[in-house]
């Protein structure tokens, strides 16, 4: 007698509920299973909190929760098929072409298409190019065309990559060290992707494609709202930071995780510690020379978000303002906050000490002036543990040649210094803008490496858990995305702290507090994330790294004092 097909139970979190379904079966028939409705989603989904696409099947009991384009983790799975039917879109017109996923600017991606005529020069494209791709993405979208899933020896995925041409794939395929690979086809178009994908074109239900300096803007919903865009909003400053950074990458040849595997496993790792610690050194130098220049700055605002170096930027910088003769005096906003209870409270009743009006902006610009006129003043302390603002006993007049370093959250927002004239005010903006890519069509973004900066820090120095500081995080986004981001067009210069080896050097103190996050705690997946994308990246000794470095202000050893 045949035995009945075998059941395991599945504990949706959705809706609280346990359901018995095939053993074999995929996401997308335990969802359909549940009697969930999402208008955006399911997308991916988090499977003991891993997240998985919906591809996925489950063998063995599961708690699975469904995630919709809200969540981070299911806009990410929405915008990497975007890519995917990018890439194919570009292949289907141009099959020669190279598409380079490359820089995440303007609330969308910036795409590098590059094209060559059969002399060998680059065709430029044009507004009618993007015009053509962004129909031939919308056909590919129409046609509800099925994400095929496969897992194959990572020798079978290098040799079909390698026929294909994707060598910057191969490259990073060659390094990881990995037997089995995952890759994706379209309809006989093949790709790989770090992290899930959908399981259809026919669910990418919204994007927007737009001509872009030499370039295109691939846009993408809005997590708060998918059925809007994300608001564009040119970032001219921030795009040449990161074309600046190319710059420096042709310097060392270095354009993604797979050349960089490949110049450590040379031994090549010391070599470009040297040339990227002096490169980034040079663009202080640059900066200080650029204050040095503008007769009648006396105060230099610098701003930037969460670990992007910015104390260590400030210290640095100070070096080279010393080196033309001006002397810098450091002021922290932080004793300009107003008494606790006249603090702003958040939508939850909490004090929001991230607000603007956290600070006595008054106090702050009348000082400012007084020292400026060649008064001295006295300058406030704050005191965190009984929340009172009270005077300090540092008296302070600038001499000729002095000028104030001030590093804060809210550097570049113009109502801080309102009552300031502008020619007395130079603003820096800082933070750590991945420029190197996992291979061509994978980027990295710029907030995972912020994020390993601080885990590795907040554990270091603070005494905070990896899923501590991994919880903290949205909340600390939502804060950026407030006060810092919108200003950042705002700033006289812009310095990229982010290193090109640094993910090599961070790997190792990053991932064994990684691998302490619980497996049964929601921060899990992502920490699961994390330590899935550095398994990429072959490691370089911490010791390699000179004590003025940037990085050691997160990893420990810097010779200057914090």
């Amino acid at each position: 007698m045949l035995s009945m097909e075998k059941k395991i139970l599945i504990r949706c979190k959705n809706n609280k509920k346990t359901l018995e379904t095939n053993i074999g079966s995929t996401l997308s028939e335990i969802f359909s299973q549940t009697g969930l409705q999402m208008e955006y989603g399911p997308v991916c989904a988090r499977v003991n909190n891993k997240v998985e696409g919906m591809h996925f099947q489950v063998y063995k009991p599961k708690d699975i929760e469904f995630l919709d384009l809200h969540s981070s983790s299911g806009l990410r799975t929405y915008t990497r098929t975007l890519f995917f039917v990018l890439c194919k879109a570009a292949h289907d017109l141009w099959p020669q072409c190279r598409v380079i996923i490359d820089i995440p600017v303007s609330n969308g991606y910036f795409v590098n298409i590059e094209r060559k005529d059969d002399n060998g020069k680059r065709i430029e494209i044009t507004p009618d190019d993007v015009h053509e791709l962004q129909s031939k993405m919308q056909e590919i979208v129409d046609a509800d065309l099925p994400v095929h899933r496969y897992e194959k020896t990572t020798e079978e995925a290098i040799k079909k990559f390698r026929e294909a041409g994707s060598l910057s794939k191969v490259k990073l395929l060659e390094s990881s060290g990995r037997l089995y690979t995952v890759y994706y086809d379209i309809d006989g178009y093949f790709d790989y992707y770090y992290g899930a994908l959908l399981t259809s074109t026919g669910q990418l239900h919204l994007f927007g494609l737009e001509y872009y300096f030499d370039g295109v803007l691939l846009r993408i919903p809005s997590r708060e709202d998918p059925s809007k865009l994300e608001t564009f909003f040119r970032q001219d400053k921030m795009f040449e930071i990161f074309k600046e950074h190319h710059r420096w990458q042709e310097i060392v040849r270095l354009r993604t995780i797979g050349d960089l595997n490949d110049a450590i496993a040379k031994g090549h790792s010391n070599q470009l510690i040297q040339v990227g610690e002096a490169l980034q050194e040079k663009k202080i130098a640059q900066i200080a020379d650029e204050i040095a220049r503008r007769q009648g700055v006396r105060m230099v605002l610098i701003a930037g978000p969460s670990s992007s170096g910015k104390t260590t930027t400030c210290k640095r910088l100070s070096v080279q303002l010393a080196v033309n003769n001006i002397y810098p005096i450091a002021i922290s906003l932080d004793d300009y906050f107003v008494n606790r209870d006249q603090t702003p409270r958040d939508e939850n009743g909490d004090y929001d000490y991230e607000h603007l009006h956290a600070l006595n902006i008054p106090l702050l610009n009348e000082q400012m002036n007084a020292l400026f006129r060649g008064e001295e003043v006295e300058l406030p302390r704050y005191d965190f543990q009984t929340g009172t603002s009270r005077p300090s006993g540092r008296k302070l007049r600038l001499k000729g040649n002095e000028i104030l370093v001030v590093e804060g959250i809210h550097a570049l927002n113009p109502e801080l210094t309102a009552q300031i004239p502008e020619s007395q005010i130079f603003r820096v903006y800082a933070s750590a803008l991945t420029t190197i890519l996992l291979d061509n069509h994978n980027y990295i973004p710029t907030t995972d490496n912020r994020l390993l900066r601080r885990i590795i820090r907040d554990h270091k120095y603070r005494g905070v858990s990896a899923q501590e500081s991994i919880h903290r995080w949205a909340s600390v986004r939502r804060g950026e995305n407030r006060w810092i981001f919108p200003y950042q067009e705002n700033a006289n210069a812009m310095f990229n702290s982010a290193m090109l080896f640094e993910l090599a050097v961070i790997k190792s103190q990053a991932e064994p507090l990684l691998e302490n996050v619980p497996e049964n705690c929601e921060e899990y997946a992502e920490a699961y994330r994390l330590r899935k994308f550095l398994r990429y990246i072959k490691p370089i000794p911490e010791d390699q790294i000179p004590p003025t470095s940037l990085l050691r202000e997160f990893l420990g050893g810097s010779s200057f004092e914090y």
